[in-house]
């Protein structure tokens, strides 16, 4: 039997470096720009560190810190690239059956420190069956589903499906002539004189 594995993929660009945002300084009138003394310093620290104490709503660095404007956009974006990738892959898995081995992603770790499948893959034994024509008929039959399964075909996926509409118009060529032959071995034997034995 030929095995062959069918690659899916969406792909995300690499995330860029996003540089920590610096706030202004203040100085203890509260206009932009000027130095602070040490004094406001340390009052600025501590008013930070109550406010770091507060739970926030969004979502967070593995440290705790919040995602910026852009990492958020990029988190949306992983997300979304996740969901879209696990449905394909399921939709090939499901569709399948037998001829599907387990599915296995390729992944990307998001600014929030979980990783999010970014490209999948699921093994697919796509070769006809030998010397039986109706068992590869069905099995292309089947193939074809699973790699059409997805609403988003592939190129991988349409070239899976077009080999195996190959083997079925083969299979079924054979199965054809395997009819005929059949046929004709059968009608060849009804018109044959029927012989009779005779025991002593």
């Amino acid at each position: 039997m030929q095995l062959s594995s069918v690659h899916f993929s969406l792909a995300v660009p690499p995330l860029p470096a996003i540089e920590p945002t610096a706030s202004p300084r203040v100085s203890a009138s509260g206009a932009p720009g000027q130095e602070a003394t040490e004094s406001q310093v340390t009052d600025n620290t501590d008013s930070k560190t109550s406010e770091d104490n507060r739970p926030t709503t969004g979502p967070t660095r593995p440290d705790g810190t919040p995602l910026t404007s852009e990492e958020v956009r990029m988190l949306d974006q992983l997300k979304q690239t996740d969901r879209a990738v696990r449905q394909h892959e399921m939709a090939h898995l499901v569709t399948g059956g037998a001829y599907t081995r387990g599915v296995s992603y390729e992944y990307e770790t998001g600014p929030d420190g979980q990783r999010y499948a970014v490209a999948g893959e699921v093994p697919i034994d796509y070769g006809p069956i030998k010397g039986d024509p109706d068992a590869t008929i069905e099995k292309m039959q089947t193939v074809i589903a699973a790699a059409l399964a997805p609403a988003d075909p592939s190129p991988k996926d349409l070239q899976v499906a077009a080999q195996a509409r190959q083997y079925l118009l083969a299979a079924q060529l054979e199965a054809a002539a395997l009819r005929s032959e059949m046929d004709q071995a059968r009608m060849a034997g009804e018109d044959a004189p029927a012989t009779t034995l005779q025991f002593a």
